[in-house]
């Protein structure tokens, strides 16, 4: 009997309670789309901006290689999480007899990978944070910086990372205000979840935000008041000495709370959490799914899994 990492992983993650293996993983024998196969899944890289890891398996399917498996080609990828840059070389295995091997040696693999992904490019909003973070901003934590940075297109930053304890009467709800370009097709919210129905143009997307009830008012809680000063900051950044650029540091961020990934997965993912999903839009068996999120149990409860290569690749 051949044993596959998707044994492997199917027999740890047994032991991982409210994680749900997804019928996509019958096709996927090593399973890889475990993680892949969320849209937006990004990877910062300060080089070149960022760098795509979401794979459509339909498009996948399709492709000229729909039938490789992903590791007959990934055969430095030995473990998950996997970080930094996993080489192809196409000459070594399948294509070691083609009639012209240099044409594929010298094949530019960027952006192999492009039909099957979708992604944001673009996201316009005013805040301070954005300011200085990028559009995909979470780059420092090997293990999850590209499964967090998938909250981009879903929710806004104040979400996760103000302080609430300060704050009047808390609630969530959608908005839909910043202008988005995507690459691929339009994901995730996107689709008005009250509706069902897909926004009129691909312009604009809805992302949950954090409210407050003050003065009988709801109001939406947005980092925006020192957008300028951040801006003035980043121009003279430079110029600065290193006691002088902390405290200006902590002042932007002196509502902001950084938290382990931990806490921060357990806060939404998670019966009785702060997001009410089905209160959002959700039918039941999409709150069930972000409640028991494929993934928050290897996050959480796993640190590092090696691939076996009992027969090979």
């Amino acid at each position: 009997m051949k044993i596959t990492a998707l044994a492997i992983l199917l027999t740890v993650t047994s032991f991982l309670p409210g994680l749900v293996i997804p019928a996509v993983l019958a096709v996927d024998e090593d399973g890889c789309l475990t993680c892949h196969q969320y849209p937006g899944l990004v990877r910062h890289e300060p080089q070149d901006g960022f760098k795509v890891l979401h794979i459509d398996e339909a498009a996948y399917m399709r492709s000229a290689h729909g039938r490789v498996r992903c590791r007959k080609c990934h055969v430095a990828v030995v473990k998950v999480p996997h970080t930094g840059a996993t080489g192809v070389n196409c000459n070594s295995g399948c294509h070691a007899k083609t009639e012209n091997p240099q044409k594929v040696k010298n094949f530019p693999l960027k952006g192999f990978h492009r039909k099957e992904q979708s992604f944001i490019t673009r996201l316009d909003d005013d805040t301070s944070c954005r300011v200085c973070h990028p559009l995909y901003p979470h780059s420092k934590n090997n293990r999850v910086r590209a499964l967090v940075n998938m909250h981009t297109g879903f929710m806004l930053c104040e979400v996760c990372h103000l302080k609430r304890e300060k704050l009047p009467h808390v609630s969530y709800d959608w908005i839909d205000s910043e202008n988005v370009q995507f690459s691929g097709t339009p994901f995730g919210s996107y689709f008005n979840p009250h509706t069902g129905t897909a926004h009129k143009t691909r312009n604009y997307i809805s992302r949950i935000g954090l409210f407050i009830e003050a003065g009988g008012t709801r109001q939406l809680v947005t980092e925006s008041a020192d957008t300028r000063k951040a801006r003035e900051f980043q121009q003279r950044e430079k110029d600065l000495n290193d006691h002088q650029r902390r405290e200006q540091l902590k002042y932007f961020h002196r509502h902001i709370e950084k938290k382990e990934i931990s806490v921060a997965c357990n806060e939404c993912h998670t019966a009785n959490g702060m997001l009410d999903f089905r209160q959002l839009g959700f039918d039941d068996k999409k709150a069930n799914q972000l409640i028991n999120l494929n993934v928050k149990g290897l996050v959480t409860k796993y640190k590092v899994f090696y691939f076996p290569n009992l027969f090979g690749n």
